[in-house]
């Protein structure tokens, strides 16, 4: 698997956010918007503080319908609909997984393993966690990457083939490498939660649609050594395939 390997043709749009702590829409067209989402924002409105939803409705200046969601802890791309007909027909396309979607993930712990697939069910846990089965229930698929950042720090390219809650953070937490930052399944404590959206693809009406952002918020994610483990993992410049 290579995740983030270039291909001859032009590659997906890069976007990048005027602030990366704070929401942005990046891209708008027709049916749909791709906005950027900052760590620590909850996606809904959470007590008196305003969600991404929301945030994003601002900025765009009209109606908009989410079709898929991040956790607070996770940073990067995310689309929202601009009509109901067309957050049905992202649905439909989630639903039946032909939406690409990569992310990088950075963990201070040494993993079971530095390359391969995560499968199995999850299952509700105690206090909103959740943990892996060996079950078939709410079956959860993703592929991985990674690469040495600095001794005790890595770099994983994760790629998700469903879209379970919190698939990703209990993925990593199973090969004994939870996300730096990620409190809640037992990363070490760090200025975020090291979760990134960095790559969006989809088809369309008008054609087939890509995306990609590399993370930009948190003192990790942009040092020099993580950019260089980036650039070993390929030139994440396409989505990444079976």
């Amino acid at each position: 698997m290579n995740p983030a390997n270039e291909p001859a043709e032009a590659g997906p749009t890069a976007l990048t956010p005027p602030d990366p702590w704070q929401p942005a829409v990046l891209h708008a067209a027709a049916d749909f918007i791709v906005a950027y989402k900052p760590p620590g924002l909850h996606f809904h409105r959470d007590g008196d503080v305003p969600g991404l939803v929301e945030c994003v409705r601002d900025l765009y200046g009209a109606a908009l319908w989410p079709v898929h969601r991040l956790d607070a802890i996770t940073s990067g791309l995310i689309v929202l609909a601009t009509s109901n007909d067309a957050a049905s027909a992202f649905g439909e396309r989630f639903a039946a997984r032909e939406m690409d979607k990569l992310y990088l993930a950075l963990s201070d712990r040494k993993p079971a393993k530095k390359q391969g697939e995560i499968r199995g069910g999850m299952a509700a846990g105690r206090g909103g966690n959740w943990r892996l089965t060996r079950e078939d229930a709410l079956f959860a698929r993703t592929r991985f990457v990674s690469a040495s950042v600095v001794p005790g720090l890595r770099l994983f390219a994760l790629k998700p083939y469903t879209g379970r809650t919190h698939q990703l953070r209990v993925a990593m937490k199973s090969i004994s490498a939870p996300i730096l930052g990620d409190s809640r399944y037992g990363g070490s404590a760090a200025d975020r939660g090291y979760l990134h959206a960095t790559l969006l693809g989809f088809d369309w009406d008008d054609g087939a649609h890509a995306f990609y952002c590399l993370p930009c918020a948190g003192e990790l994610f942009v040092s020099d050594a993580c950019r260089t483990a980036q650039a070993s993992l390929g030139t994440l410049q396409r989505i990444g395939t079976d």
